[in-house]
């Protein structure tokens, strides 16, 4: 199973370092130096790490035979992606990868039924999932603690806090009386 560790920005400099926008909690082990690391899309890889350092809070990479600005501006929007055991679990209990939290039912910390996770968004601000209620409706609940106080990969299932609103945003379109 693939699984985004990061997104190529901009080219920084003039030989070929590029900012990346790391998804990963473990930066150190996925870029290490000769970490080979498939992309999306393909064509555009793999990619062999030459070095990396922090620079300003953001992790500048090298990649082999990426030696100037302009061949590091064509890598602009690469996902970089590795390989993982589909059963691996991290070692920290609040992380989770994506494809873990895809299709597990979602209930409400009360134990209503709501409907199953399609997929986790990775916005600038925070992490979202996308959750379709059993009518259909799409609804985002920011993965929070205090929004998504339990996952339990085993049961298959995540507790959500049902504030008003955030579970059924039609009913904040509704004339009150």
């Amino acid at each position: 199973m693939h699984v985004v560790i990061g997104r190529i920005g901009r080219a920084h400099g003039v030989r070929g370092e590029v900012a990346v926008e790391v998804r990963t909690d473990e930066p150190d082990r996925r870029f290490a130096e000769n970490a080979v690391l498939d992309t999306d899309p393909s064509a555009r890889g793999p990619l062999t790490v030459v070095a990396t350092r922090w620079h300003q809070g953001r992790l500048l990479v090298r990649f082999t035979g990426i030696d100037d600005r302009t061949q590091a501006e064509t890598l602009r929007g690469t996902m970089l992606v590795v390989d993982v055991d589909e059963a691996e679990r991290l070692t920290d209990p609040d992380e989770f990868y994506d494809h873990q939290l895809i299709g597990l039912n979602v209930v409400t910390t009360d134990g209503q039924a709501v409907g199953a996770v399609t997929d986790v968004l990775h916005l600038p601000a925070q992490d979202v999932l996308a959750i379709e209620r059993a009518d259909g409706v799409e609804v985002l609940v920011p993965f929070v603690a205090d929004l998504v106080p339990r996952i339990d990969l085993d049961a298959r299932v995540i507790a959500v806090v049902a504030r008003p609103g955030l579970l059924d945003p039609e009913t904040l379109d509704e004339p009150s009386s």
